[in-house]
């Protein structure tokens, strides 16, 4: 039987006050549903948050960067699925049920953090950034407004500006940080077309001519997926010859605008790339700034994995000439170990181009007639409404760090990728593709079985199954983590990526022990 306000009477609360206990408060019902009494879950939440929490210390922190533990502990999706119990049902568990499923989570997913992983362009443990990270997911604000996210608002203009400091724009710019490297190329693309042709937000792709995109054959794939989604079309996406290294050809760039002219298209947008996915190849910027200034051209450079090396006064010449871009993608999460996500985009202008470009102007939450600066709504720049503060991972590690530290950080990782570039040269049976020039190195491993094959017909074929076959063993056993691809003509090479600073030498001789030892009797 339900209980109504009106029922619980005023005597009834008189009783129960003059017997020294609390006054219970009249319960309130709607539909049939109590809303004044918090659930089970909700009041015992502290207990649950206290376990989990050290669980996530001890099994997701310190195991996890444990180097005596396994990189991961292989099940196949059919076996995980059994051991995970995905389905979702009508009654929730208990909580010792649910703090199993944070183990098993923990258990059964890819150590990334692990000193020998090394399958991506991101690794390790960064602290400061994970703490911030906690910190966010706790407040749960979101980056759209100074009034509902202040600190972070502020927080993101600061790095914003720190940015651009040192990618060389004097005078500023603007900028946002954004949902990855990915979405950071997309924004480039469409503010560029924006600022060639502003009537296509309004009017559609029927208020723009033919839109042609320049970039090299090593870029990453997300400029054809942004070029299909903002209706340009992956035909209009000119691929620009690359050097052996992997670098644009500049006059081959050149060449292909002219090319593009004399088809009735209108070059707008010129992707570089400082620090290509595979290879870690830098373009040369400053040749291509004078081309792109030349025809009047937006150039853009993704600076996702490279872009760190500006924190390097031995290094930064690798991005010689980024101050002349009219944008930049840059992620702190790759080479500076920023928890992940943490990406910006950045722009030259100071003309309100990106606030143009994307606003919208939803009276709910970029009012006008606000008692504070409304310049520092910054959530319409954005394509998102909902956006994290990601930026506030990046300023307190380098808060704790300093920019000596985070200097260090890159040296090191440099220095780490020529001192395993000098291992292979020197061990038989390893074969470098070419010198790094960033921190990816990339190499075959060939086993005994072959090393006399080599110039026969059949040895590259029977080499492209190598590097396969030892990355399904380095799996299973748990032992590493290291990436293989081809490369246009070349067959299936490993491509070792080292980034963090808790990897030791000892651990990239790991690698090389380990490979032999995996792919011997291949």
């Amino acid at each position: 039987m339900e209980t109504s306000a009106e029922e619980y009477s005023k005597e009834d609360q008189s009783s129960v006050a003059a017997s020294g206990h609390p006054v219970k408060p009249a319960p309130v019902i709607i539909d049939g549903i109590p809303i004044n009494n918090l659930t089970r879950k909700v009041l015992d939440s502290q207990s649950f948050l206290s376990q989990s929490m050290n669980i996530i210390l001890e099994d997701a922190v310190k195991k996890s960067t444990d180097v005596k533990e396994k990189v991961c502990e292989w099940r196949s999706p059919e076996e995980l699925k059994e051991l995970l119990d995905l389905e979702l049902r009508d009654e929730g568990e208990s909580e010792s049920e649910i703090l199993q499923r944070c183990r098993d989570t923990i258990r059964y997913s890819v150590k990334t953090t692990h000193p020998r992983f090394f399958n991506q362009l991101f690794a390790g443990m960064e602290p400061y950034s994970l703490v911030a990270s906690v910190i966010v997911e706790a407040l749960k604000p979101s980056l759209y407004t100074y009034e509902v996210a202040p600190v972070f608002t502020l927080v993101e203009n600061a790095v914003l500006r720190k940015m651009m400091e040192l990618i060389g724009w004097e005078e500023g710019g603007d900028g946002i940080f954004c949902a990855g490297g990915s979405m950071s190329n997309m924004y480039a693309l469409n503010l560029a077309r924006y600022h060639h042709c502003p009537d296509v937000k309004e009017h559609g792709l029927s208020a723009a001519p033919r839109l042609v995109i320049f970039t090299s054959e090593e870029c990453h794939y997300s400029i054809a997926k942004s070029a299909a989604l903002l209706g340009i079309g992956t035909k209009n996406v000119y691929v620009v010859a690359s050097d052996e290294r992997g670098k644009m050809i500049p006059s081959a760039l050149e060449e292909l605008i002219e090319t593009a002219k004399k088809e009735g298209t209108i070059p707008f947008f010129v992707n570089a790339t400082a620090g290509t996915t595979v290879l870690g190849a830098f373009d040369p910027l400053e040749e291509i700034a004078d081309i792109c200034e030349k025809h009047n051209i937006w150039l853009h450079v993704d600076a996702c994995w490279g872009g760190a090396a500006l924190m390097s006064d031995r290094h930064k010449h690798l991005l010689k000439g980024i101050h002349r871009a009219n944008s930049v993608a840059w992620n702190p999460h790759k080479m500076l170990m920023v928890c992940l996500q943490c990406s910006a985009f950045l722009v030259r202008d100071k003309t309100s181009l990106l606030q143009d470009c994307h606003s919208s102007r939803a009276s709910y939450l970029f009012q006008q007639d606000k008692f504070y600066d409304v310049s520092y709504d910054t959530g319409d720049k954005s394509v998102q409404c909902s956006r994290k503060p990601d930026s506030f991972k990046f300023w307190l590690m380098w808060k704790a760090l300093g920019k000596g530290e985070l200097k260090q950080r890159v040296d090191r990782a440099f220095a780490m990728a020529k001192y395993f570039a000098e291992q292979i040269k020197q061990r038989e049976g390893f074969q470098l593709l070419m010198e790094p020039e960033c921190t990816n190195v990339c190499f075959w491993y060939i086993p005994p079985s072959l090393r006399n094959l080599q110039g026969h017909p059949k040895f590259w074929k029977k080499l492209h199954t190598v590097a396969p076959a030892i990355k399904e063993r380095m799996m299973k056993v748990g032992s590493m983590m290291v990436g293989y691809q081809t490369h246009k003509d070349r067959v299936n090479f490993f491509r070792m990526v080292l980034v963090s600073p808790q990897v030791s030498t000892e651990d990239a001789d790991f690698v090389l022990d380990e490979m032999h030892n995996l792919g011997k009797d291949l």
